[in-house]
């Protein structure tokens, strides 16, 4: 039997004292207190051995699978012109009962611990991968105070249900798709407010609230990308860093001393409300635009070394499994610009700080530059800039940069951003994500009514003026509801199952299971020749925000029409494999 045309048819737990929030909540279980702050140690003084087995272990601190579990360190106190980031070291091995795993992690000074700028807290943010105990097995620091401290101890893991951490796929064709701890995927279409956490969008002008910002955004896209730094739109007080005398700055140049202010209230706050959605934090660490947020990494004030504020970024956030790191925005374009070799090098740095598998890449001008590879590779995901309206060169430009980049996911970071500012209209800004999903690869959009000004910088997302984030939430929800992408590798139309497709025309395939070809413009009879099975076969008008299911089964031979749409997706899904009886038609 041959079909030979497809129609159109018409609550909180509470264990051992600790409250632990459920797997919606980000894990805020409160770690058994220390000491009280101890003296000042010489910055200088040598690690120092501190693996210690106390008889009777002691539970310091607790929390669900896959959440951050924030311990509390006693250390010597330190004031707002004093550099800890550059003196103080402290590392945690955490080793699960069973022996394996062991995780590595550094810690940080967070002033107070309540965002003052003076005070003896240092934290360590653990993520248990496994429910169980995980032992303190070894409490390393060049301070005495904290040297062994709550070494022996234990932090106990409970199940959840959350997926955790975002890791290329290697089972995928290709490595070109993510996916989670727990073996999930996810389709990644992500929005943009650079400079969204100072709440300001010009002098005395308040933009909004970040936190409100997140959640609005959660229910739309999985990813957003924001500075850690104010960049063009600076809070009036509140200030990213210290200068040598204490005073709160803008200035990136001064990257080594980190306002734990800033980042307790602003940085640590976006983290976590996203974590609570399951929101992707992809923390640019430097830029995007003005001079003094371009200079976080040329750190001048500490010699022109950003290793203090790279560790100091993989020691707070580097446990989140939500948290994606950017090392620049447009790395070779501004000022200051940087080398190729500089960022890889920056990037070596932060990948040996990471304790898990943090997504880490840096955001260039347009295409990705071969000069920034290296073996091992020290980023895992290629990003690029191209702007693009149609189909045909999103999904080429997608393919082409995963080649440059050494094989693996690619996020066009800058894709589409609609309004009048790049004159991208809502039609524009789907064709080209549905061109950028055809050719293996994740987009990112923004709201743009002007250069430097609106939503994509200072946030206040509003879907009624952004009105392409409705069908990118549809287009995602297809994608994640109905395709094995993840097994699918981009491919010319022509050399797999439809032969006769227009040029413009790409596709996907995982050859023998599901096909999709993407169409801009209107095609009549495009031939299809499936391999022997009985496949179901769908349209997803992406403007239109329309599904059909076309015909019955559809077995061999067909063919089928391309509607005069920008952004349709029509889907081939093996429902029956070959020598076995069809369903009768429905």
């Amino acid at each position: 039997m041959f079909l030979s045309r497809i129609r159109r048819g018409g609550p909180y737990r509470l264990l051992a004292g600790l409250v632990f929030v459920t797997a919606s909540f980000v894990c805020s279980a409160t770690a058994l207190a220390g000491a009280a702050p101890a003296p000042r140690n010489p910055p200088d003084q040598p690690m120092l051995d501190a693996l210690v087995q106390p008889s009777e272990p002691v539970e310091v601190a607790g929390g669900p699978v896959y959440c951050v579990v924030d311990i509390p360190f006693a250390g010597p106190v330190f004031g707002p012109t004093d550099a800890p980031a550059t003196t103080v070291e402290l590392t945690v091995r955490f080793k699960h009962q069973s022996g394996s795993p062991v995780i590595t992690v550094h810690g940080f000074w967070d002033g107070d611990g309540a965002g003052g700028t003076t005070g003896g807290v240092f934290r360590v943010r653990f993520c248990p991968t496994l429910a169980g105990k995980w032992f303190l097995a070894e409490v390393r620091s060049n301070q005495s105070a904290l040297n062994g401290q709550k070494a022996g101890g234990y932090v106990t893991a409970i199940p959840s249900g959350k997926k955790g951490f975002w890791m290329p796929d290697r089972e995928a064709p290709g490595s070109r798709w993510y996916a989670r701890s727990d073996g999930s995927h996810a389709y990644i279409v992500g929005n943009t407010h650079y400079s969204f956490l100072s709440e300001h969008r010009g002098t005395g002008l308040a933009s909004g609230d970040f936190s409100w910002d997140i959640a609005n955004n959660a229910k739309y896209f999985n990813k957003l990308r924001f500075s850690v730094v104010p960049d063009r739109y600076p809070h009036p007080t509140s200030k990213p860093f210290l200068d040598s005398t204490g005073r709160p700055t803008d200035d990136g140049d001064y990257s080594s001393r980190p306002n734990p202010a800033w980042f307790h209230h602003r940085v640590d706050s976006a983290v976590r409300t996203a974590f609570d959605h399951d929101l992707i934090a992809d923390l640019i660490l430097n830029g995007p635009d003005t001079s003094e947020a371009r200079s976080v990494l040329r750190a001048a004030q500490s010699g022109g070394d950003p290793t203090p504020f790279l560790h100091y970024i993989a020691a707070r956030y580097g446990s989140y499994p939500n948290v994606w790191l950017c090392l620049s925005n447009e790395w070779n374009g501004g000022s200051p610009s940087y080398e190729a070799a500089d960022i890889a090098r920056f990037g070596q740095i932060l990948r040996k700080f990471l304790p898990y598998p943090t997504p880490v890449s840096v955001h260039p001008g347009h295409e990705w530059d071969k000069a920034l590879n290296s073996s091992p590779p020290w980023n895992d995901h290629v990003i690029v800039q191209g702007k693009i309206k149609t189909l045909a060169e999103a999904a080429d430009f997608a393919a082409a940069n995963r080649d440059a980049g050494g094989a693996m996911p690619v996020v066009n970071d800058e894709l589409a951003y609609q309004g009048d500012g790049d004159g991208f209209s809502r039609e524009d800004v789907l064709e080209g994500f549905v061109g950028t999903f055809l050719g293996g690869g994740y987009g990112t959009t923004g709201f743009k009514p002007a250069a430097k000004r609106g939503p994509y910088f200072w946030g206040k997302f509003n879907p009624a003026e952004h009105t392409a984030a409705d069908n990118l939430l549809w287009l995602r929800t297809k994608i994640d509801s109905n395709f094995t992408f993840w097994k699918m590798t981009p491919v010319d139309p022509r050399a797999s199952v439809f032969p006769n497709a227009n040029p413009k025309f790409r596709a996907l395939e995982w050859p023998d299971h599901e096909y999709v070809i993407g169409t801009d413009e209107a095609q009549e009879d495009i031939q299809v020749r499936l391999p022997p099975g009985v496949w179901h076969v769908w349209q997803y008008d992406m403007i239109a925000k329309d599904e059909v299911r076309m015909g019955a089964e559809a077995v061999g031979f067909c063919t089928f029409d391309a509607p005069p749409s920008r952004a349709v997706l029509t889907f081939f899904k093996k429902v029956v494999p070959a020598g076995t009886a069809a369903p009768s038609a429905r």
